[in-house]
């Protein structure tokens, strides 16, 4: 390179210019991300704290200014000592991919994590989505997780081709970058400051912060380093720990009624409110009808009646529910498969080993149990609670079929069989007048409307052709929801299989057919894809059809009632409505980080426990705990009173 253009690219490599211009990118894409994901200052569902003042966002860019500062400086402090041998040009490009690239991967990363997962997302929520292994979970985002590593190599490598680019073409680089670490310390002191201050006193600008990369992740550090007590709160962030060096005393602790202590910091001292014991284990006597329940993955509420092109996606389901009973929503409590399926079978929130089930008093009511799930049902601990394995005569899940598995995913619980394959082995174990000589209980588990909702054994019925996992996005939402119901009306046609193979069989009027879903599934509203990371509609709830009348059966039913509602109809007494409004949670029972009630006047009512916003379905909107007054006051008390009752009694198993 010649010593004119040399210079001329020296002069443009000058620190100051690269360091403002990476600066001011960075900082634009991401207040465009945070305003068209979280609506930070436009506002938008569930967002009450948007940031749309003058003074607020005064403050707001006031505030974001210095935290950006402050770690430009420091990244570039960094870049200078670290290169303080080959210059200044140096140090800039390493600044640029540093903290252009690094920045700009990060946010693109979260973005299109809080995507599929929400805003919900932590760990609990990942062992959730791996019924209980983080490891398994991992695995089953590993197609995501091998972009994010792909894209970090690739930014890498242009990272070495510029470096070398630049020592060629550049000369010999005489000026010394200078670290002002002075001036980097000076500004890390005020944004701590900052972060002390501004959630504090403007609690609107605090929250639109969190939302900002580099301050939420210098709260959480803080927070943790200020977590003397160790019980998940410290003393920076949105909620201070009041209790620094108790923790018996934060808003996760359990809450002991009539001791006139607020251990929670929500709805004050506990008063123990009744709530839903499971039914004794039972004997249904003899001449009682066979049972056959059916679970399909991810099958939203409106799987009942929803059409598509003024065609039923799920005419079967449709069918069965208006000839019999069929009532939505019934709401998950967990809205993830493990949790759901021990609910099902046990009629308990959350179920230890060895609690009575549908599968022991069945064996011991004598009947024939069999097992036929398209998902591995020791995934979780499902087998294991519900004693399925232990009782079951005949076992026939993804592991044992693993050879004719749809996909080649490593994760265990991304395994699935192909319903028309579970058809094929109820025609082999169970197509005979032979085998149903004894009382049937079977257990069949649809899975094709599992996410990436199609596989080579799904007909195109509404979508021409399914996306692709790797099509899968926001932006294609028309077309997700298209391959989703597909997906779905899949299972309905292995539904309809199976009710017309009873019917042959002469077991129809004999048999008590029960369909449902383990929860929901959001298709890109309000941005989220999947299912248990946000307390709504979409997510959590379901339906169930009989096909027997049970007039006396309304919505909104939970999970948990679907055991005492079969037991009542194998023991001849009526089934009712039940009488608790329905209770959801995200997380563990002990420690979620939001709680949810259904069916109140308000249709579903949540509180987040880590931020203290609580919101409401109707109508749509969020307000901070503290705010509360009147009506919505009291309806979320109610729910926090419901969550310490249903923690109170399972104290002695923590």
């Amino acid at each position: 390179m010649t010593p004119n253009a040399s210079a001329s690219l020296a002069a443009l490599l000058r620190p100051k210019w690269v360091v403002t211009a990476t600066a001011l990118a960075v900082s634009a894409v991401e207040l465009a991300i945070a305003d068209r994901k979280y609506g930070v200052f436009t506002g938008g569902f569930g967002q009450s704290n948007a940031v749309d003042s003058l003074p607020e966002r005064l403050v707001f860019m006031a505030a974001y200014g210095v935290s950006q500062l402050a770690l430009v400086l420091l990244v570039w402090a960094t870049c200078a000592w670290l290169g303080r041998k080959a210059g200044s040009a140096r140090a800039a490009l390493n600044f640029t991919f540093l903290f252009g690239g690094g920045m700009l991967f990060a946010l693109v990363s979260r973005y299109q994590l809080h995507s599929y997962f929400g805003d919900a997302m932590d760990f609990a929520l990942m062992k959730n989505l791996g019924g209980g292994s983080l490891k398994d979970a991992l695995l089953f985002s590993k197609n995501e997780i091998a972009l994010g590593l792909a894209a970090l190599a690739t930014l890498a490598a242009a990272w070495w081709l510029a470096a070398r680019l630049l020592r060629r073409w550049s000369g010999p680089d005489q000026a010394a970058a200078r670290p002002h670490w002075r001036l980097a310390l000076l500004a890390c002191a005020v944004w701590l400051a900052a972060l002390a201050a501004v959630p504090r006193f403007g609690e609107d600008e605090g929250r639109g912060l969190q939302r900002m990369l580099g301050w939420s992740t210098a709260t959480q550090a803080l927070d943790a380093l200020t977590d003397f007590d160790r019980d998940g709160y410290g003393l920076v962030g949105l909620q201070v720990d009041s209790h620094p060096f108790d923790s018996a005393r934060h808003p996760l602790a359990l809450d002991v009624p009539g001791n006139g202590v607020d251990e929670d910091g929500y709805g004050g001292d506990l008063a123990l409110v009744p709530v839903p014991v499971p039914r004794p284990a039972t004997i249904v006597p003899s001449g009682a009808p066979n049972v056959v329940l059916v679970v399909m993955e991810s099958a939203r509420a409106e799987a009942i009646g929803k059409r598509i092109d003024g065609e039923l996606v799920a005419p079967h389901l449709t069918a069965l529910a208006a000839a019999g009973t069929g009532v939505r929503p019934s709401y998950s409590h967990v809205a993830f498969t493990t949790a759901s399926l021990k609910s099902v079978f046990t009629g308990d929130l959350a179920p230890k080993s060895g609690a009575p089930s549908l599968f022991g008093e069945l064996k011991r009511s004598g009947y024939r149990i069999s097992v036929l799930s398209g998902q591995p049902e020791d995934f979780g601990g499902i087998s294991a609670t519900v004693g399925m394995r232990e009782h079951a005569d005949l076992f026939v899940d993804a592991e044992t079929l693993r050879d004719q598995r749809a996909f080649s995913f490593a994760a265990q619980g991304s395994l699935l069989i192909d319903e028309q394959v579970l058809l094929g082995e109820f025609d082999r174990h169970l197509g005979t007048r032979e085998a149903w000589r004894r009382p049937q209980f079977v257990y069949l588990n649809f899975q094709s409307a599992h996410f990436p909702y199609d596989h080579s054994g799904v007909a195109h019925r509404f979508a021409h052709p399914p996306l692709p996992r790797s099509q899968i996005v926001a932006g294609n939402q028309a077309e997700v929801e298209r391959t989703y119901w597909n997906a779905v009306a899949h299972a309905d046609a292995a539904l309809g299989a199976l009710i017309s193979r009873l019917k042959a069989l002469g077991e129809w009027g004999d048999t008590i057919l029960l369909v449902t879903g383990d929860h929901g599934e959001a298709l890109f509203e309000r941005g989220f894809l999947g299912h248990g990371h946000v307390i709504d509609r979409e997510q959590f709830a379901t339906f169930v059809a009989v096909n027997r009348p049970l007039p006396g059966l309304r919505a909104p039913l939970a999970i948990s009632d679907y055991r005492a509602l079969l037991l009542d109809m194998l023991t001849g007494r009526p089934p009712a409505s039940p009488t608790f409004q329905p209770f959801m949670h995200i997380g563990e029972l002990d420690r979620p980080s939001t709680i949810g009630l259904a069916g109140t006047a308000f249709g579903i009512v949540t509180l987040r426990l880590d931020r203290g916003d609580a919101c409401f379905e109707r109508p749509a909107h969020c307000v901070a705990y503290d705010e509360l007054a009147g009506r919505e006051k009291a309806a979320i008390d109610a729910l926090v009173a419901r969550w310490g009752s249903e923690r109170w009694p399972r104290r002695a198993n923590r």
